[in-house]
């Protein structure tokens, strides 16, 4: 669903991204861990088109980014870090407005927002305006945006921060029961180890280098610690990282 090689992206002398390559397959819940400032914001600018990358090449369910920028945008759904809606405007019509902006048919676009909006609680604040909402409800209706065209690879980045853990747990149960059922592909960047601890698959990124790569208890292992936050905390404070695969 995605493949990423040898990204590299620097601003003036700094490498925010140094050699990163990576292929995630449909159907995993897969997170970029990395302390700030690892890259992962960056990554993720390269990965929804806001910047090109200074070398590499990155393919989005079999069609090249490069080449191909609008037809494999449309292939990814987008929760940013900076929120993103309309505050006065209601939540069904900051769903529509991004149904529209889609090409989405009116008769596929109504039945699918009232559908999540179900699915995670919000029935009845489709006519309430954002500004109503709270901090995790306003999160909650970013993901129904951002699953409304189906798309095959879901990014998150840093989507439950100043979030509260109820809201944090149920963002991500959101997330993880759409892969469940439509076997779609996530990249869930965070700094929260005990995210990373729910995940198939940890992606840790420090210094704009990718220096572990496998299943949660994997990549415990490969760092050498008896916990993942141990192992993150202690390897995150080395300058010249090295990639283990675990």
């Amino acid at each position: 669903m995605l493949s990423i090689t040898d990204i590299t992206k620097h601003y003036g002398p700094h490498a925010a991204l140094d050699g990163v390559s990576m292929t995630l397959q449909a159907g995993q819940f897969c997170v970029l861990l990395g302390p700030n400032g690892a890259g992962k914001s960056t990554l993720f600018q390269l990965l929804t088109g806001l910047f090109v990358p200074d070398r590499g090449t990155i393919t989005i369910d079999g069609l090249s980014l490069q080449h191909h920028p609008a037809q494999a945008l449309a292939r990814i759904g987008v929760v940013f870090q900076q929120q993103a809606l309309d505050l006065d405007l209601s939540v069904r019509r900051n769903l529509q407005f991004h149904a529209d902006l889609h090409g989405m048919r009116r008769a596929t676009a109504i039945p699918r927002i009232a559908e999540g909006a179900a699915r995670l609680g919000l029935a009845g604040d489709l006519d309430h305006t954002v500004r109503e909402l709270s901090g995790g409800n306003r999160r909650k209706v970013e993901l129904i945006r951002a699953l409304l065209h189906r798309p095959g690879l879901i990014l998150m980045d840093e989507a439950t921060v100043g979030l509260d853990p109820k809201s944090r747990q149920d963002l991500m149960q959101g997330v993880r029961e759409e892969v469940a059922q439509r076997g779609c592909c996530v990249l869930w960047a965070t700094h929260w180890v005990e995210e990373a601890e729910q995940a198939d698959r940890v992606l840790l990124l420090h210094q704009g280098k990718l220096i572990a790569d496998g299943s949660p208890t994997g990549v415990t292992a490969a760092l050498g610690y008896p916990t993942l936050e141990q192992g993150f905390i202690a390897r995150t404070s080395q300058p010249f990282p090295t990639l283990s695969q675990a």
